[in-house]
């Protein structure tokens, strides 16, 4: 079994989990991780590279993968999903459902997400910044789903596996928190303090949210095709 992982903060209470987890040493040893970023997990699990991770939301819903209800969610704020203000437009290259947002909420800027979001949060202040999840949720009083748990085959394995880490109350040992607020330069208690604001169940609100993010990027993405037709149509003309 070939699972991605997301090496993210967002996800830190499911690998303790799996490192916890009451499995068969055979299964243990059967498990393989890759790490990547989202944008590379989506493309991964695609091309069927690996067997299930969480992936971008948006890239979810092809029909070729199967979904559990075990997400990345924000409930409002997120501190880790941000448009830096008065800066050029640039998508981040890791991401897809945010940069997919970012358009979706007409926010011009750098989209940074992350770790390396929430660094940037905590050092440079939230004035400097849109929170994706935060402006999301004024729009449609809805949670957003960043990323969503889809898997390709071992589909009981897994399903047996989220639902027991749905069911459980996951508390990070120290050492684990220590290690990773040295190699992220984030302390401890703003690990403890953000993961406050992430979810991990995907329920009736969750679904709602997803299917309206995912009828707006479709009526985006129909609005820039009528556009550009429109404009080849005005050159046309000229010529």
């Amino acid at each position: 079994m070939i699972f991605g992982k997301i090496d993210y903060l967002n996800l830190l209470p499911f690998h303790v989990f799996l490192k916890s987890a009451p499995l068969k040493t055979q299964v243990k040893k059967a498990i393989e991780f890759k790490k990547g970023v989202p944008s590379k997990l989506n493309r991964a699990l695609n091309a069927r590279k690996i067997d299930a991770a969480v992936i971008s939301s948006i890239a979810s819903k092809k029909a070729n993968l199967k979904k559990l209800n075990f997400g990345i969610v924000a409930k409002n704020d997120v501190k880790s999903v941000l448009v830096r203000k008065n800066s050029a437009p640039k998508p981040d290259p890791a991401s897809a459902s945010s940069n997919a947002l970012a358009n979706i909420l007409h926010l011009k800027g750098e989209v940074i997400i992350g770790d390396r979001a929430l660094k940037a949060y905590l050092s440079e202040g939230k004035e400097c910044f849109y929170d994706l999840g935060q402006i999301w949720h004024e729009k449609t009083n809805l949670p957003f789903v960043f990323g969503r748990f889809s898997y390709v085959k071992n589909g009981s394995f897994y399903k047996r596996l989220v639902a027991k880490f749905l069911q459980k109350n996951v508390k990070i040992p120290n050492y684990i928190l220590a290690k990773y607020a040295k190699s992220r330069d984030i302390s401890e208690q703003d690990i403890k303090w953000y993961l406050k604001f992430i979810s991990y169940k995907i329920g009736p609100k969750e679904q709602k949210s997803l299917r309206k993010f995912f009828k707006e990027n479709r009526l985006l993405k129909a609005e820039k095709k009528e556009l550009k037709f429109y404009s080849f149509l005005v050159g046309t003309k000229r010529l």
